[in-house]
């Protein structure tokens, strides 16, 4: 039988497609990248935000054609969608035969062969997921030259706009030696870049009492190969510690990528956010880095348009982005729901203020990004080859570019390998990208 598994969502979701593709090629299904081509469709949904909700539901009516009209048999739906609306999807989508919850991902096999009076929603306790601890199954194919690593699962804290720990339930750390072997296939498999993802992965081993967990990871993952990088994603103000820091400076591998959401600025807001820090810790937390690390690449995302911003309010977040003056960052304006702890909060702004919010951050950073890729124009940086989209011209990224929330570089070469390391002499520099040449 042949499959076509369709991800939507975050990283963390793309782990979770990877491993349902894996066990299903362990069943013996085959796999296509053709959705017309398949007689089992799987769908992992996002249901983070308004637009992931549309988003998710647009594509299952829109591959729910090829029941009608192609080979397709059976959909399966999965992830986060059917886990925060639960039995109430039933009725709306009756194109879907199944759907799994965020706890039944290893339930995927059973959900293709299963008929008859069986329930149309399998819904347990993300909680009691096993494969937390085991080495998750991956999917087959060609090596690629990144790879997602997914170190933990849920979260326990409770800012009030998310809805993830519902969704996904508590911290639940999977234990070091089963990341390092999952690691250390993909390794082997030609992976030259690891990228360690969770709901928040600088709390990792908490929930397992270890102290300083992530830096006991990222060693171990660091003595793998030296010809790797490994890259941290969603790490939080409250849990980015010094031991932290130094480890991620001090290993030549390990990317001096601090990718840290704060969210806002305003000690109002960041209150009604259940955000447990202030302004002030978070320069505190960037002056340190910056100190410990002089090559330290910072990350953020924030959000404008929370419930009770004023412009006040707005104006110390601007006035944040421009003094810390991040390498990238990310907006998004707040999206509500009923569900959410925010939604009873009072004075909730009109979209198009929060959209002309956003929009002005977001001018104000490219341009404070197109100062900062200046400083690169003609030195030498090592670059991930990725692809090679016309002939002498590859796309790659360079330690300061996490995949597909930064820029790009652009390499010019008659010949290169992807998936290899090149060294690139930077000619020319964009708002968010680079161009360069192989010495």
């Amino acid at each position: 039988m042949i499959f076509h598994v369709a991800s939507l969502g975050c990283a963390r979701n793309f782990v979770d497609s990877e491993s349902m593709t894996g066990r299903l090629l362990a069943a013996g299904y085959e796999t296509t990248e053709d959705p017309a081509e398949a007689e089992v469709i799987v769908i992992n949904t996002c249901s983070f935000i308004e637009s992931a909700i549309n988003e998710s539901i647009d594509t299952i009516l829109a591959l729910a054609r090829y029941k009608s009209h192609g080979v397709c048999k059976r959909m399966i739906v999965t992830g986060c969608l059917p886990e925060r609306f639960r039995e109430d999807i039933v009725s709306s989508l009756p194109e879907v035969d199944m759907f799994l919850g965020t706890g039944a991902y290893d339930r995927i096999v059973e959900a293709i062969t299963s008929h008859g009076d069986r329930p149309k929603c399998i819904l347990p306790d993300p909680d009691t997921l096993a494969s937390y601890s085991e080495v998750l199954p991956r999917a087959g194919g060609q090596p690629v030259p990144m790879s997602y690593l997914k170190i933990a699962e849920g979260c326990d804290r409770h800012c009030t706009y998310c809805i993830i720990p519902r969704l996904r339930g508590r911290q639940k750390s999977r234990p070091i030696q089963t990341i390092v072997k999952e690691a250390t296939s993909l390794v082997q498999s030609g992976v030259k870049e690891l990228v360690l993802v969770a709901q928040e992965t600088t709390a990792y081993g908490t929930d397992m009492g270890l102290r300083n967990g992530l830096s006991t990871l990222l060693q171990e993952l660091s003595a793998l190969s030296g010809d790797i990088w490994i890259r941290m994603l969603y790490g939080h103000p409250g849990s980015m510690d010094e031991t932290l820091i130094r480890t991620m400076h001090e290993a030549g591998n390990i990317c001096s990528y601090f990718d840290i959401p704060i969210q806002h600025a305003s000690h109002r807001i960041l209150r009604k956010m259940g955000r447990q820090y202030q302004k002030e810790d978070l320069f505190r937390l960037f002056d340190r880095i910056r100190s410990i690390a002089n090559d330290a690449c910072l990350r953020t995302t924030v959000i404008t348009g929370f419930p009770g911003e004023t412009e006040d309010d707005f104006n110390e977040l601007f006035n944040c982005v421009e003094e810390i003056q991040f390498d990238h960052l990310g907006v998004f304006n707040y999206s509500d729901s009923e569900d959410l702890a925010s939604h009873p909060l009072e004075d909730h702004v009109p979209e198009d203020i929060a959209i002309q919010r956003r929009d002005a951050i977001m001018s104000r950073q490219m341009e404070l990004s197109t100062g900062n890729n200046e400083k690169y124009l003609d030195q030498t940086l090592s670059v991930l080859i990725e692809e090679a989209p016309e002939k002498g011209v590859y796309i790659g990224r360079t330690t300061f570019q996490a995949p597909e929330v930064d820029g790009i570089t652009y390499v010019h070469k008659d010949r290169l390998t992807v998936g290899e390391f090149a060294d690139v002499r930077i000619t020319d520099t964009l708002e968010y990208d680079l161009t360069g040449e192989v010495l």
